[in-house]
Order: C-alpha cells, then sequence, then structure tokens
C-alpha cells in the first residue's frame, strides 16, 4: 500500500441540491467547489442517512443506519436537544475511532449533535481534539426560544465560550483547521469540518453579506466555498495537497426558503422526498482519483467508514454489523457502485427505497402511499407509475420485508432484529444556565428564523 491519505470531510448544515454553482444554482457563487468538482469527481446520487441533522451524522459517523444505532428518535423527538439523557452510544465505532487506532491524528471542527452530555462529546468517541457548537446554532438563547440555555462553544470538553458571536464563527473554525493542518508531521489527519451553515439562523461575516447576490442565505453558502478555498490554499502551501482526500456534502437536503434550493428535486429537510436525503458531494484529491467525472453511481455516507478504512489502512469494526460498502474503486475506476439499494428512514419508519433508477414509497408522516418513480427519467419524483410497473414494485416490497425485519418499522408495528440501544446516562444536564451577571458578547440573537 502507498502513503495514506490525509482525509478532510467537510459537512455542511442544510444545505441543498441545488445551492451550489456546480450543481446548478445560479444565485450562489461557489467558485472553490466548483473547481473541485471540476477537477475530481461531482456525485449526483448521494445521499445522507437521514433528512435530519442527529441520525444523519451519527448514520455517517458509524456507517449505519439510523435506526440500527437507537437514533432513529431522542425520546420522541426527531434530533437531540440540549441536556438529553441519550446520545452516541460508547459501544459504536466510529471514522474517528478506526481512523484514530490506525495512527491517524483526528479533529472535529464545529456542529457535533449526537449527544451534548460528557459521556457522548467527540473526545469519547475517536477525536483527539474538538472545537465547535455541541449542536446546532438555533439551540442557544433567541428570539422565541428566551428559555433555551446559551449556546456553548466548546474546545476538548471545556466551555470556552457561551453565545458567541455566530458572525465570527466561520472565521474561528477556519483558524482552527489551519493549525491543524500545519500542525501535520509523520502522522496522517483526519479532519471533520461540520460547518454552521446554512443552518438557520443565518448569521454569516458582513463581507459575505455585502457581497451576496442571495441574501443572508447566500452570504452563508459563499463563506463555505471560502472556507474550502482557504483550505485548499493551505494544502498546497504545506505540500499536502496530492496527500489529501477532501470530501465535501450536506448533512441533509435544504429547507428549501430563506434563499435556499433542492432544485430540480421534489421535497426538501425532513422528508423521504429526494430533495431531503440526496445532497451534493464532491471528492478531490489531485494526482490519484479520477478527474473530471460527474459520477450517476449511487453512493451514501454510511459507505465512508469502510472506504475510508479501505484508503487509509484501517480495520472495519467487526462483530457489528454495518450498513456501510466499501465503495474505494468507485474513486479510481469507472465501475458500477457495489450499493445496490437505499432505504429511506422517517424517525423509525421506513418510508421509501431505491434500488437502480427506481423509487418506491410505502409510506408519508405515517400514512401508506403508493407511489413509484423512475428517478432517472423523473428527478423530481412527479409521475406516478406504481400502477405501470407490479414487477418492480413486487421486487422493491420484498426488499422493504427484509429491511422492517432488521431495523425495525414503528409504522407496521415490527421491531428489527439488528438494532443496538442508544447511548443513555442518568440525570442529564444542559452544559450552560443562563446567569445575568455573565460577560455575554451576546446576550441573545436577534433573529427568530429556527430550523
Amino acid at each position: 500500500m502507498g502513503k495514506r491519505p490525509n482525509i478532510i470531510l467537510m459537512n455542511c448544515d442544510d444545505l441543498g441540491y441545488g445551492d451550489l454553482s456546480c450543481y446548478g444554482s445560479k444565485v450562489n457563487r461557489t467558485p472553490n467547489l466548483d473547481a473541485m468538482a471540476q477537477e475530481g469527481i461531482r456525485f449526483t446520487d448521494f445521499y445522507m442517512a437521514s433528512p435530519v441533522c442527529s441520525p444523519s451524522r451519527g448514520g455517517m459517523l458509524t456507517g449505519c443506519y439510523p435506526p440500527r444505532i437507537g437514533f432513529g428518535s431522542f425520546q420522541g423527538q426527531a434530533v437531540l436537544f440540549p441536556g438529553m439523557g441519550v446520545g452516541l452510544s460508547s459501544e459504536e465505532t466510529t471514522i474517528a475511532d478506526i481512523l484514530h487506532d490506525a495512527g491517524y491524528r483526528t479533529k472535529i471542527i464545529g456542529k457535533w449533535h449526537c449527544g451534548d452530555q460528557p459521556e457522548f462529546l467527540p473526545l469519547r468517541h475517536g477525536f483527539d481534539e474538538y472545537y465547535g457548537l455541541p449542536y446546532s446554532n438555533d439551540m442557544g438563547r433567541q428570539i422565541h426560544r428566551e428559555q433555551s440555555p446559551p449556546l456553548p462553544l466548546i474546545d476538548g470538553e471545556e466551555i470556552l465560550e457561551e453565545q458567541p458571536d455566530q458572525r465570527s464563527l466561520t472565521e474561528r473554525y477556519l483558524e482552527q483547521a489551519v493549525r491543524f493542518i500545519r500542525r501535520s508531521n509523520e502522522n496522517p489527519f483526519f479532519l471533520y469540518f461540520a460547518h454552521m451553515h446554512v443552518h438557520l439562523p443565518l448569521y454569516a461575516a458582513m463581507p459575505f453579506v455585502e457581497r451576496s447576490q442571495n441574501g443572508d442565505y447566500g452570504a452563508c453558502v459563499e463563506a463555505v466555498d471560502w472556507t474550502v478555498g482557504a483550505i485548499l490554499h493551505e494544502l498546497r502551501r504545506q505540500g499536502l495537497q496530492e496527500d489529501t482526500l477532501f470530501i465535501f456534502t450536506s448533512d441533509n437536503g435544504g429547507r428549501g426558503d430563506h434563499g435556499g434550493s433542492n432544485a430540480p428535486l421534489r421535497g426538501m429537510k425532513t422528508t423521504t422526498w429526494e430533495g431531503g436525503q440526496r445532497v451534493p458531494c464532491i471528492m478531490y484529491w489531485p494526482g490519484h482519483i479520477r478527474s473530471g467525472v460527474v459520477s450517476q453511481e449511487l453512493l451514501t455516507s454510511m459507505d465512508f467508514l469502510p472506504t475510508f478504512a479501505a484508503l487509509c489502512g484501517a480495520a472495519v469494526p467487526q462483530g457489528k454489523k454495518i450498513d456501510g460498502i466499501d465503495c474505494s474503486r468507485l474513486l479510481f475506476e469507472d465501475i458500477p457502485s457495489p450499493r445496490r439499494e437505499f432505504f429511506y428512514y422517517r424517525m423509525n419508519d421506513l418510508e421509501a427505497v431505491r434500488t437502480d433508477t427506481w423509487k418506491l414509497h410505502v409510506s408519508k408522516a405515517g400514512v401508506p402511499v403508493r407511489e413509484l418513480y423512475n428517478l432517472r427519467e423523473d428527478i423530481s419524483e412527479s409521475h406516478n407509475v406504481y400502477e405501470e410497473h407490479p414487477d418492480i414494485v413486487a421486487q422493491l416490497e420484498k426488499l422493504l420485508e427484509e429491511c422492517r425485519a432488521d431495523l425495525g418499522d414503528d409504522r407496521t408495528g415490527i421491531q428489527g432484529r439488528g438494532i443496538r440501544p442508544i447511548g443513555q446516562v442518568d440525570n442529564p444536564r444542559p452544559l450552560t444556565q443562563y446567569r445575568e451577571d455573565h460577560p455575554y458578547i451576546i446576550q441573545m440573537y436577534d433573529k427568530d428564523e429556527i430550523g
């Protein structure tokens, strides 16, 4: 095996399929990402394991469908909230765990959202360093959430600041990334850069706001693109560009409002229509992987763990089933994806399945449906051909039955045999509490955007 690559995984928050220029946006300028796509691989059929953030992130880190790791729901909620007593179990193995064990230095910058109690934080899951927010940036004190605990900015497991200026966070995150890259030595590194953008509320640094052609939303998108350009600049400066696989994606589909777009897909964040889970994915590793490629092969975030293991000489966890598939050959060869199907879960309800070009919907928000779409011919899921293809429906129904037996399905009352318990702690409490005498730079965020 040759020299093991550094891995940079940049994960945006709520960035939609149509929000980058290279995916069709006419209002957001993303020259650095466009260049990465032109010189690397742009995937058109890439999926996150959930249409909302906590299960999406847990699924990506562990290579598992969220219900398998107990991340289908959180005490009845779709995502984790401050002070909950549940989170990512210490029994689960993450990408950071396997790469750390293989000799990689590991760091996460930005949003974690897999549990805010000490037992669930990143340093307990394979990361050497952590700097960022433990959950969404709308979970601090802001208009309409006046009773929320102050938003904590964490360094390691220490609360560094409460209610930080959100307009400054992207620049502070980039500074952390540059410092981490500059400390590169003989050991390779894994950097998980989990952006705050473009989750509501939309706070971007003023230079981006002043230049934006798409309001605050466009400013946040362009701030993300700026970080990409700055990191690529630093990699070149350190002579690491050809030693580093850089992956860019988003945790779920966009909201479709405030200036965002999932075009040409149907649906949005929280739904199992394509707009909820099909997201941008760009991979860039000059001199190694294919260049200038637009791939329509099926790929998911769960495939990162075994793919990174194959590329980095790391061991895939044994004794626990994962759902990810090693897709490393796709980066080097024009071959079919080894992933043949993908199941769409909304919390613990199995709502749809895709295989090849076909997608069958059987449930929407607890209501049974019968809808079949050919995604190659009908990417916007607008022409239901369920009655025209009973043979395809029967094949996909069989896959759904097998999935229910393994992962369960609350709507049909089936308890899966392959699910594992979520992590739990006794006597949980929020990381912060509001105090009138605390020197907050911003006592209350002034935007009322939530979600």
